[in-house]
């Protein structure tokens, strides 16, 4: 009897001794998604304590689909927290060569562009416009579609043009131009832009300057009328406050160049840039020595466009649009001057233009 009862107790010590081992093991782990020892589910090791608990190591990234990780190095990491099944609390790490999702000290540098979306990745990407890429807007005007069609529309000097008409976004272009003698058009450039949306209107413009200096920043941001002041310190960044959506505009080098992004609709790359004197010459614009002719150069890419959206470029983003531009001609132009011409660079009104501004909307720079 008492053999059985010394047994008995033994097997019962043995038992607590292993459940005091697993729960030792469970908490060393947390959840098994990635610590020092490379202990993780998926295929970034060694993510820095990326347990997804509050210890301190995750920062909600409300305007992405993923969470900032404490950085291991001065390499940057995240975990995605998209709906997608494959990525979905996969933590990534930014490559050597681009430790940085923003980079403060090389505003020249590439950037970390994570992808949380299909592919899972993280990537290096330079953060400023790309006047071929789909989305752009740039030169005289030169526009590249959603559709990836290059084509050209002139517009007229002065007026104002609705590049995007959607239920919730409107993005007007304010041209500038000269004529010279003898020619039946004027030549283009979009000197601003105006993004309204909910109850709020962001401008961005290029100042007037007779001589270019690449040192002097000739880039003016109001919002809802109010000019604003983009630091050039730290993360070098302005942000709306008390805006129903997450607004901000980032500089991306020291002057005249910056990222805007409004949180669900659109994000774009502009930069300010004049015609210089060997433009002036090949094209024949024949400006006049006092006008640089700043201008912007733009590289937008939207979410969640309507399937009915309207635009110069908007329309370029409908399921199935097929572009009337004239494919293998040096200049393919695009029509419908008519069509997309607003009464100011505020107004969403135009023949075909969908928005409709909210109660409170600033239509006044």
């Amino acid at each position: 009897m008492d053999r059985r009862k010394s047994f008995l107790l033994v097997a019962i010590l043995l038992v607590l001794v292993s459940m005091e081992a697993t729960v030792v093991r469970g908490a060393g782990n947390g959840n098994s998604n990635g610590n020092k020892n490379g202990n993780s589910n998926n295929s970034n090791s060694g993510n820095n304590n990326g347990n997804n608990n509050s210890n301190g190591n995750t920062y909600k990234n409300e305007d992405e689909d993923y969470d900032d990780l404490e950085p291991e190095n001065g390499i940057e990491k995240a975990r995605c927290k998209s709906n997608n099944a494959a990525c979905h609390m996969k933590n990534i790490t930014c490559p050597a060569e681009c430790p940085q999702k923003r980079p403060t000290k090389n505003k020249k540098q590439k950037a970390c562009y994570i992808n949380c979306g299909v592919k899972c990745e993280a990537t290096c990407k330079w953060r400023k416009s790309n006047c071929d890429g789909n989305g752009a807007l740039c030169y005289d005007p030169r526009f590249v579609g959603g559709d990836g069609v290059m084509f050209y529309f002139h517009g007229s000097k002065g007026g104002d043009f609705a590049v995007v008409s959607d239920d919730n976004l409107q993005i007007n272009a304010h041209f500038i131009g000269s004529r010279p003698q003898g020619r039946t058009r004027d030549y283009t450039w979009v000197q601003a832009l105006s993004i309204m949306f909910d109850a709020h209107t962001l401008v961005l413009a290029a100042s007037k300057v007779s001589h270019w200096d690449d040192s002097v920043d000739t880039l003016m941001v109001r919002w809802d009328g109010e000019l604003v002041t983009i630091p050039t310190d730290g993360l070098a960044e302005w942000r709306a406050s008390h805006a129903e959506r997450k607004v901000r505009v980032e500089r991306t080098d020291d002057t005249n160049a910056v990222r805007v992004k409004v949180a669900g609709l659109v994000e774009m790359d502009v930069k300010v840039t004049p015609i210089s004197e060997k433009e002036n010459k090949v094209h024949n614009y024949q400006l006049p020595s006092n006008d640089a002719f700043a201008h912007l150069e733009t590289q937008f890419r939207f979410t969640n466009l309507s399937d009915k959206v309207e635009g110069i470029l908007g329309k370029t983003y409908r399921p199935g649009y097929i572009s009337p531009a004239k494919r293998g001609v040096p200049m393919p132009m695009m029509g419908g001057e008519d069509k997309y011409q607003t009464p100011s660079l505020y107004s969403p009104l135009c023949k075909v233009c969908m928005f409709q501004a909210k109660s409170g909307t600033a239509m006044i720079m």
